[in-house]
């Protein structure tokens, strides 16, 4: 689990980096943001909800992020060979979409830490956006 902890430090780390260097700019004082505590109006869950919780916490779920899509005949795949090129359906630039077991709930932008790709997320899909594309 520390090697778990010790790879999200080195990705905030290399993120907080990335955008002190985008603005050109370093800031080396930190200021102190004081935040309110998240309240539900339900605080105490019983010892059941808590392991109904848990339960559904601890279901795995697939992450996928999609570059674009295309088309093809099969045919053409059968064609494929290494070196060959398929265009997609997006633009170059144009934000990734990431997937949840397939459902779309957030757009994001490649990045690179440490020789290895990650998502930064830029839009998230609201809730309710999501429960509509369900039905």
């Amino acid at each position: 689990m520390s090697d778990d902890k010790d790879t999200m430090d080195e990705w905030a780390a290399a993120l907080a980096e990335a955008e002190g260097g985008e603005e050109g700019e370093k800031n080396d004082e930190a200021e102190l943001a004081e935040l309110e505590e998240l309240t539900d109006e339900k605080t105490d869950l019983t010892v059941d909800e808590k392991r109904k919780l848990d339960t559904i916490l601890d279901i795995p779920v697939t992450i996928s992020m999609e570059v674009g899509r295309s088309r093809i005949s099969i045919r053409n795949l059968l064609q494929l060979n290494q070196g060959s090129v398929v265009e997609l359906d997006r633009v170059a630039g144009e934000p990734l979409d990431v997937l949840v077991n397939g459902t779309l709930i957030a757009h994001g932008e490649v990045v690179v830490v440490n020789d290895k790709f990650g998502i930064r997320l830029t839009d998230v899909i609201s809730q309710i956006e999501r429960i509509k594309k369900l039905r």
